[in-house]
């Protein structure tokens, strides 16, 4: 009898130890950039993407959708209507919190509390306060309670921001705080109200992978803001981090098993899963909603302006681009990057909505005149110059404003006192006047 009761005591034991063991399921996307419908290649678009979450979400008691942020930004609704048509639509993809990143910021820090304001879901930024302890969206974490987990989640933009990826108007009097440090702070305010803490960061190249290992409060980061995505995941121990290619062409699926007594993650899977227009019926309520919008800007930019032989690559436009800046302005010649042009020229009849997608920033062209010496190597190593002739130089406001960033253009002093049109206004005209791209 006594043998008897031991075992019973032992099954019973077993059985509570694997019941200690669940299952949470993260879905999530990144730097969706207001892709509304689906790209070239048919991926993508948000009704088709709203139809794959809610399949993928069909009995799944375990399953939480997460944005690591870059909602906006990319394509003629965001632009014209500053963000919030995008907020509108992303209501309707059943988000369960997001992060902002930091094209939320080209319509400036107000327009972000107006999206938080929008959105029906924790749009978090805990690392973006002021001096006297407010938080950008008033929101820093969210916990939320999966298959009897407590989930908190932390939102997060690079600390890098200010100086690198925006204007001291667009932040406004809000500081940027660093990463690591920000999750030390609010895994302690955490402690004891949550058992595994998520890292929902739009985050630079360096910064996401430093998450893991300067940060093991974190179990699991959902990143954004790298467009390539991870191919695989990121792991230390038993804390992992994910990120999926940008403009919802992907849809990432992460499963994993957690001790609720070691507090620990016991496995994880990691899927993409593509969004592909071709083979998914989209959501009718979603196409709708995107159909309104993409009605109303149709007219504007649903304009033939030209013909191009062939598809371009960005580093077949970069000149084309610089090209028009400079006959604009009457610049000896202009220097943008790559981040400046955001989507390749299909073959084929132009419209308007192609410049429009490819350079989505209402950014203006600045010149000013210098010295061949003056200039830095970002420029010269593709404008090769004289060190005593002058030379008239147009780049973006942006560029000049940030010009200090080894990704600008990496120099200090560089005045340009001269506004011109619009770098996309430049671009549509110089396409305008040429007609067909060869």
């Amino acid at each position: 009898m006594k043998k008897v009761l031991v075992a019973v005591i032992f099954v019973s034991s077993l059985a509570f130890a694997q019941d200690d063991i669940r299952a949470l399921t993260i879905l999530h996307v990144n730097d969706l950039h207001a892709q509304l419908t689906p790209t070239n290649e048919g991926l993508g678009g948000f009704a088709y993407l709203a139809a794959e979450v809610r399949h993928q979400r069909e009995g799944c008691s375990s399953c939480i959708f997460l944005n690591a942020g870059d909602m906006v930004q990319g394509t003629p609704v965001s632009t014209i209507y500053r963000g919030a048509p995008v907020y509108q639509l992303a209501n309707l993809l059943g988000f369960d919190a997001a992060t902002v990143g930091n094209h939320e910021f080209d319509y400036g820090w107000q327009a972000i509390q107006g999206f938080a304001r929008i959105a029906h879901f924790p749009l978090l930024s805990a690392n973006v306060e002021n001096t006297v302890g407010q938080f950008l969206t008033g929101k820093n974490y969210v916990i939320v309670n999966v298959n009897n987990i407590r989930v908190g989640i932390i939102g997060l933009v690079m600390g890098d921001l200010r100086g690198n990826y925006s204007t001291p108007d667009q932040v406004g009097p809000w500081d940027v705080k660093p990463v690591a440090e920000t999750i030390h702070r609010f895994a302690a305010e955490l402690k004891g109200r949550a058992d595994l803490i998520v890292a929902l960061g739009h985050l630079n190249i360096t910064e996401a992978p430093a998450i893991l290992a300067e940060a093991p409060e974190v179990s699991i980061a959902i990143l954004g803001h790298l467009h390539d995505g991870f191919p695989e995941m990121l792991h230390v121990d038993h804390r992992y981090a994910v990120q999926e290619k940008a403009y919802g062409v992907e849809l990432g699926r992460l499963e994993v098993r957690f001790d609720l007594t070691k507090h620990e993650i016991v496995s994880a899977v990691w899927k993409h899963i593509p969004i592909d227009s071709r083979k998914i019926t989209p959501a009718p309520d979603v196409a709708a909603a995107v159909q309104k919008w993409e009605s109303k800007v149709s007219r504007i930019v649903d304009v033939p302006i030209g013909e191009a032989k062939h598809s371009f690559t960005r580093e077949e436009i970069r000149p084309m681009v610089e090209q028009a800046m400079a006959e604009a302005t009457g610049a000896d010649f202009a220097f943008i990057t790559l981040g400046d042009i955001r989507t390749t020229i299909p073959q084929g009849k132009l419209l308007a909505r192609n410049i429009w997608n490819m350079l989505p920033f209402e950014d203006a062209i600045v010149v000013g005149t210098f010295k061949g010496r003056e200039l830095p190597p970002s420029i010269t190593v593709r404008h090769p110059v004289e060190p005593d002739r002058e030379y008239k130089v147009a780049v973006t406001r942006f560029v000049a404003v940030n010009q200090a960033s080894p990704s600008q253009l990496n120099a200090t002093g560089l005045k340009f006192p001269t506004t011109g049109p619009k770098q996309r206004d430049a671009m549509l005209a110089w396409v305008s006047r040429k007609k067909v791209l060869d």
